[in-house]
């Protein structure tokens, strides 16, 4: 085995097979195909679009005002991903300072929600599931702000249910240095 820069030559198949083995003393560990999968969004017009590399830190419904607001919709899908791995490849969004440090990003062009930022979530970038190339894929895992619930929004999925926002969940839902 001979590391160049950031990749290593192996002097044979069986070379590369033994370093997948996961080993007690070895720091490296095995990517699956979720970890180095690119995702991809875009808007309805096409001018901006945004993509992502890895897994996706969480992915929610979100019942808060703002949000149905901000997409006049009675719920809005979410996913979390670590700014380190995201970028927009298309049109540079314009950005609206909905309330001190939270930066909702939306394109110039159709209008259409894109993202959202927020110094309480330092690292990370929340992307509109709905945005998603195929937004089948996605596979929310829990609900925030349950409270504001809208009475007539029928949901029966036995997903976590909390309260308020990914901050005050039991668990830090919104670790973007985790993966």
């Amino acid at each position: 085995m001979v590391k160049h820069g950031s990749w290593t030559r192996f002097p044979d198949a069986v070379s590369f097979f033994d370093a997948l083995k996961p080993t007690v003393q070895s720091d490296w560990s095995r990517k699956t195909t979720e970890d180095i999968m690119t995702k991809r969004g875009r808007c309805p017009c096409g001018e901006t679009r945004w993509e992502f590399e890895g897994a996706e830190s969480w992915s929610c419904y979100c019942h808060c005002d703002d949000c149905r607001r901000n997409c006049a919709a009675p719920v809005v899908a979410w996913l979390g991903v670590p700014l380190r791995n995201f970028r927009w490849t298309g049109a540079t969004p314009r950005t609206y300072a909905s309330s001190k440090g939270v930066q909702r990003h939306f394109c110039a062009t159709c209008g259409s929600p894109m993202g959202f930022e927020a110094d309480h979530y330092e690292g990370g970038m929340h992307l509109y599931a709905a945005s998603l190339e195929d937004p089948s894929d996605f596979a929310p895992t829990f609900h925030v702000n349950f409270q504001s619930k809208l009475p007539w929004l029928d949901l029966r999925d036995d997903l976590p249910k909390y309260e308020s926002t990914l901050l005050h969940a039991p668990e830090d839902l919104a670790d973007y240095e985790a993966g």
